[in-house]
């Protein structure tokens, strides 16, 4: 793997994290009535609006950011998968289907199994 490949799985994998921490720290949609019950005051720490802009623009940041790396890997993986195949390494291809019947191999047609009536 060079460096560049490296750098962009460490990142990618950094990002995936960060993602999943600001999906789990937002409130749901339903989390405003219990503002009315007295738990309003949670909210004073990202300012008079909560954090729900803050963290809804920087999920879509890392949103944007993962699916990026994720590009970008797919087609590290693609040009790796071109240059083994120029190589010499084997590729796996599909096996063709035979035109023998099963039924007329070398016992001649007949079968231990029960027939059909």
């Amino acid at each position: 793997m060079d460096l560049m490949e490296t750098l962009i799985v460490v990142l990618h994998v950094v990002i995936a994290v960060a993602l999943v921490g600001l999906v789990l720290i937002q409130q749901g949609k339903g989390a405003d009535a219990g503002a009315a019950f007295g738990g309003g005051a949670s909210q004073t720490v990202f300012g008079s609006q909560g954090s729900g802009s803050f963290l809804t623009r920087f999920t879509t940041f890392l949103a944007i950011a993962f699916f990026v790396t994720s590009f970008t890997l797919a087609i590290f993986a693609k040009q790796r998968a071109e240059v083994a195949g120029q190589a010499g390494i084997p590729m796996v291809q599909e096996s063709q289907p035979s035109a023998v019947d099963p039924a007329s191999e070398t016992d001649g047609g007949q079968s231990d199994l029960p027939g059909l009536e």
